[in-house]
């Protein structure tokens, strides 16, 4: 049974919470800050998803999901926010956060953004979105190699979905029963990796105070996905190499090696033959990884697949956020179409959650579709939050006939704050 870890400082929240998620079947731990969740985390309990608070003491939420995906790539994470922290849950979607629930939600949203992130179904798979020749026949081929222990290496673009592909061929194998271990390359510093790899003896090295198992042995008879690859040390492609070659690892510290019962699968969005020309990469270590390579086609090369995707997230984050809207106008789809989308299906998925968020009609309208400039700078045409935050208001005073208790009732804030934020905005509403 999955485990959720919920993590909130306010104590009545923490305990709906933790009884309503034990009414979705699940298994509860839950910590009164951040710092002891970190602690949970390192702990021998594995968590299926966390779900935190965004205003907490000492550590706030945005910190608090830094460190957690300095740690691992695998666990979802859901964050709570208020309305007023609009602006920081989208930044903490940029850091790792899975998805967000704005307060005050109900108790079905709540079980929705649940089981949404712990149906494999749900989170691996179906968003598989495709009617792509290309991409039907890296599925087909995906499912293929499942059949086999073969070592698979994926490459493409950021966002183009090359986890969604690791995770279908998992659960495609023979290994598909068990938990997948992934492990992101970049996200861990470079002193600490070998350790989370491989695991140490008690009295390793100063600081070891308890032996410490790696990714390798927990990933025994399952699949280890070793995501962002090309950022693992050149040191340490020495080992991964004598893994892939003799199954098994060298604990460090310990006196005799340990066999390990896994299937490899990595991921990179760099040109791994460049990096081994620039003295980056083992020449090797390339070769023992794609024995058979999978390269994912960008968005952009997908053109029929925009509209089938971004109605597919339209739905989910419509029945996430309670809203009634069935589609989009001519001017928003034409956008969808002709925008470069250089961060691939991600970008788009992240587009529609934002549009879904702040839309108030029964379509989503070109305005709604809030992209980040390519390079780096702010245009007009790109809404901030503030900006966002401002029209929303506005709309929601309008549909509301300007009754100012219903509008902050919609909005999940106070009167109070409705008011400071009229006179904020400088909104005669």
């Amino acid at each position: 049974m999955s485990t959720v870890l919920v993590v909130d400082d306010d104590t009545q929240m923490r305990e709906a919470m933790s009884e309503a998620i034990k009414r979705f079947g699940y298994n509860v731990v839950s910590a009164q800050n951040a710092r002891e969740a970190l602690e949970l985390v390192d702990g021998k309990e594995e968590y299926s998803l966390i779900i935190t608070d965004m205003k907490m003491p000492g550590m706030d939420g945005l910190e608090f999901i830094k460190r957690v995906r300095a740690k691992t790539s695998n666990i979802p994470i859901l964050v709570i926010t208020g309305f007023a922290t609009v602006e920081n849950a989208v930044e903490c979607m940029k850091l790792g956060a899975s998805d967000y629930l704005m307060k005050p939600f109900s108790f079905d949203s709540l079980k929705n953004a649940v089981t949404g992130l712990l149906t494999p179904s749900a989170v691996d798979t179906s968003d598989i979105i495709t009617e792509d020749e290309t991409m039907l026949n890296i599925l087909k081929m995906a499912k293929e190699v499942a059949r086999t222990d073969t070592t698979v290496l994926i490459t493409g673009e950021s966002g183009t979905g090359k986890e969604l592909i690791a995770r279908y061929i998992h659960q495609h194998s023979r290994r598909g029963d068990r938990r997948m271990i992934a492990v992101n390359c970049a996200a861990i510093p470079e002193n600490l990796l070998e350790s989370e790899l491989f695991g140490h003896e008690k009295g390793a090295f100063t600081g070891a105070l308890e032996r410490k198992v790696g990714k390798f042995e927990l990933a025994h008879g399952s699949t280890l996905l070793l995501d962002e690859i090309a950022e693992m040390p050149f040191t340490l492609q020495a080992k991964l190499l004598r893994v892939l070659q003799e199954r098994e690892i060298d604990r460090i510290g310990a006196k005799n090696p340990i066999p390990v019962d896994i299937r490899v699968i990595a991921t990179t969005n760099r040109n791994l033959p460049e990096e081994i020309e620039k003295g980056n990469f083992r020449e090797d270590l390339y070769y023992r990884l794609s024995v058979f390579p999978i390269e994912l086609p960008p968005l952009r090369e997908r053109k029929g697949d925009i509209r089938l995707l971004a109605e597919h997230f339209l739905k989910r984050y419509a029945a996430q956020y309670g809203k009634h809207i069935s589609g989009f106008t001519d001017e928003a789809l034409q956008f969808l179409y002709t925008h470069p989308w250089k961060g691939n299906v991600r970008e788009l998925q992240n587009v529609i959650q934002r549009a879904v968020l702040i839309s108030q009609g029964g379509f989503v309208e070109r305005n709604a579709l809030v992209t980040n400039p390519s390079n780096g700078k702010k245009e007009k045409a790109i809404k901030t939050i503030k900006e966002m935050e401002r029209e929303l208001i506005e709309r929601t005073l309008k549909a509301t006939g300007g009754n100012r208790t219903k509008a902050a009732e919609y909005l999940g804030i106070s009167v109070r704050t409705l008011r400071n934020k009229l006179h904020e905005y400088n909104l005669n509403l």
